[in-house]
């Protein structure tokens, strides 16, 4: 199930800036990281793993014939690991880790949000459920990802350009 958190606004030109004018907040379009990674139901965990270990990513919106059908994080895998105590060899462990699936240990119940949203309502969303992303969606296509990394990013630039200005 796909849950949008807000609704696009009003069409915005297309520069954007980090410190916004008083009337405009600070939009998820303006700091998400767009294009994200994504990835097929169907691939394997250990193909989600390596990709994300590679890609130094903990998040992959999941997509089924262009559509949004779920969210694979970090955790997710190693929720699905086994223990460091059992018994099994490192090469059961990759066998086991390719015939699961991404679409078997993802997550379903998805909180999305639009480019236009304002970060403090998604932040929020993503604080009062216990998410580190949301896919931003657009036209129905995943067009960006909000992650607590761009939020911390954002923060890190807006109180630069706030100390220089003091």
């Amino acid at each position: 199930m796909i849950h949008t958190l807000c609704e696009p606004h009003s069409p915005r030109s297309t520069q954007r800036t980090l410190v916004s004018e008083p009337r405009q907040p600070l939009r998820v379009g303006d700091i998400m990281s767009v294009s994200p990674v994504t990835i097929a139901p169907s691939t394997s965990v250990h193909e989600a793993q390596a990709l994300m270990h590679q890609r130094k990513i903990r998040h992959l919106p999941v997509l089924k014939d262009g559509r949004l059908v779920g969210m694979l994080s970090d955790r997710d895998i190693r929720l699905v690991l086994p223990s460091p105590a059992t018994s099994l060899s490192v090469w059961e462990i990759r066998h086991l880790l390719d015939k699961l699936t991404v679409g078997e240990v993802m997550t379903y119940f998805v909180m999305t949000t639009a480019p236009d949203c304002p970060v403090t309502e998604a932040v929020g969303r993503m604080l009062g459920h216990k998410v580190g992303s949301l896919p931003v969606v657009a036209d129905r296509q995943v067009i960006g990802i909000l992650t607590r990394t761009d939020v911390l990013r954002a923060f890190r630039r807006l109180h630069a350009e706030l100390s220089a200005v003091a």
